[in-house]
């Protein structure tokens, strides 16, 4: 008689379930934000890069990791063969939230939660504490003024310590869960709380989960299933960054992947990242699934990207290594420093659906337009029809129009990365404009293998191999003005020279 009752409960739940997502259909789609912690474009089975001709080419590392998932997403939708993001990770975060350039918003450096680490020579005046109050119109304030549950699953690293912006719930969002000032998980085990007894970064609102045997990822996906759940009982679109402190340091092995990788072929911490990175796929899996058993998966357009470039324990970070079989890693000014997977696909294809009918992303197609992490912001608000504020500025463009049609974008590509710090790369700006890449080091007389100058063509030398300043002065010369003039418009802040005077940029060759 109990399992009868049991039976007939779970029945009428899940009828209630369907008959409100039914009703959301008819309303407003849900978005889905899936934002990976240092994943770069080579840390995944699903190959992102293309020859010349555009064919994807798969490479030693995508038989590496394992991500069906990613692979499952990709095939309903479209991935991006050139994304970039900044190449450390807050100013990236708020570069999603805000649709500005780091530059222009002035977090050009991962924020340490308790000081200004701008480095020896950085700017004084970096917008250290994250995202200003009375400053920008947030991505999730607008959507939730246009009737939207707005959830924060995740890593956060927004803010500082006691800011505006250390919590997700000021900058928009109604719900938060895992989002604080810290950059990284102090722990990615239950059995330790999440925590590292020796520093301060323990991981809030999962205090459920502490001395069990639930994976952060695992916890954290359980935690967004449930607020997508309320959402849909209440009869309310939803948008959910779903922020995985995954696969971000310390790197820790996720038991459950274990057998599936051999220690032999890559170092120990790379056999533990592995698994964090098929433990952040499985997420993605898990999500689908749910979507799917609520019957609102047709209705959600979900939006996977990384953070920044690869961080894989492989090799050397300025050489070809993580991101092979291009140059550099997380934190450099190489492309596998700003490079990362972005797709775009709604969770469940249905020719019939409404919003489907009406934004038809493209099915297992590779995008040879260049895409940027600012065009998130701008591409959520078209697809959602939300006006921008007219007294705001972007720098982002929507990617609706290359989404749903066989073309690419008519727009030159361009990609301004400003970077005034200490990092594995240090005090530098790197600028793309069309098919080529200029990188200006500010103070190169600080490391032994640098010029001032640094130019690339990206359409004939991808792996950024052969130096081309001396033998292209002129192109040199027009990469130099433009790269000037967008900092201008960006109103970039600069490094300090040992005289304390601002090390702009200039041309002498």
């Amino acid at each position: 008689m109990l399992k009868k009752t049991l039976y007939l409960l779970l029945c009428s739940c899940l009828a209630g379930h369907l008959v409100t997502a039914q009703k959301l259909k008819e309303s407003k789609p849900n978005v889905i934000l899936f934002l990976v912690d240092d994943m770069g474009v080579m840390d995944t089975s699903v190959p992102f890069l293309t020859n010349k001709d555009g064919t994807i080419q798969k490479y030693p590392l995508n038989n590496w990791y394992r991500t069906p998932n990613m692979q499952k997403l990709a095939n309903m939708g479209t991935r991006f063969s050139t994304f970039y993001a900044q190449s450390v990770c807050s100013p990236t975060r708020i570069s999603i939230l805000t649709g500005q350039n780091a530059t222009r918003h002035k977090t050009t450096q991962w924020i340490n939660p308790e000081l200004n680490n701008r480095g020896e020579f950085g700017p004084e005046n970096w917008q250290w504490q994250g995202i200003e109050k009375s400053h920008h119109y947030t991505l999730p304030q607008l959507i939730k003024a246009n009737g939207y549950e707005t959830i924060f699953i995740g890593k956060a690293h927004l803010g500082s310590l006691n800011s505006h912006a250390e919590n997700p719930l000021n900058l928009g969002f109604n719900f938060n869960i895992g989002g604080s000032a810290w950059g990284s998980p102090g722990s990615y085990y239950g059995t330790e709380n999440y925590t590292n007894k020796k520093k301060k970064n323990s991981v809030p609102h999962l205090e459920h989960y502490h001395n069990t045997d639930t994976f952060l990822t695992e916890a954290l996906t359980r935690e967004a299933n449930k607020k997508i759940t309320e959402a849909v009982a209440e009869n309310k679109p939803f948008f959910l960054e779903m922020s995985h402190y995954a696969v971000h340091r310390p790197f820790m092995f996720d038991e459950r992947f274990k057998p599936n990788y051999d220690s032999v072929e890559y170092s120990q911490d790379a056999f533990k990242y592995a698994t964090l990175v098929e433990g952040m796929d499985k997420s993605l899996g898990d999500i689908l699934n749910h979507l799917e058993a609520l019957g609102i998966a047709e209705n959600t357009l979900i939006l996977f990207v990384g953070d920044n470039g690869s961080d894989a324990p492989i090799g050397n970070p300025h050489d070809v290594a993580s991101s092979s079989p291009l140059r550099g890693k997380k934190g450099t000014h190489f492309e596998g420093g700003t490079r990362v997977p972005f797709i775009a696909a709604w969770a469940k294809t249905d020719a019939d659906n409404k919003w489907q009918k009406q934004i038809p992303i493209l099915k297992g197609t590779v995008q040879q337009s260049v895409g940027t992490v600012m065009d998130i912001y701008p591409t959520i608000l078209d697809i959602l029809n939300i006006e921008t504020p007219k007294d705001y500025t972007i720098d982002g463009y929507s990617l609706r129009e290359v989404l749903t049609q066989e073309k690419t974008s008519d727009r030159i590509p361009e990609f301004l990365m400003h970077f005034p710090h200490e990092h594995r790369s240090s005090y530098f700006t790197s600028y793309r404009f069309g098919d080529w890449k200029l990188i200006y080091h500010y103070f190169p007389e600080m490391n032994p293998s640098h010029v001032r100058y640094e130019l690339y063509n990206l359409l004939n030398d991808p792996y950024e191999s052969v130096n081309q300043y001396k033998k292209e002065p002129k192109v040199l010369e027009d990469m130099m003005a433009l790269m000037i003039q967008k900092l201008e418009t960006e109103e970039a802040l600069f490094p300090i020279d040992k005289m304390g005077l601002e090390a702009k940029p200039f041309l002498k060759i």
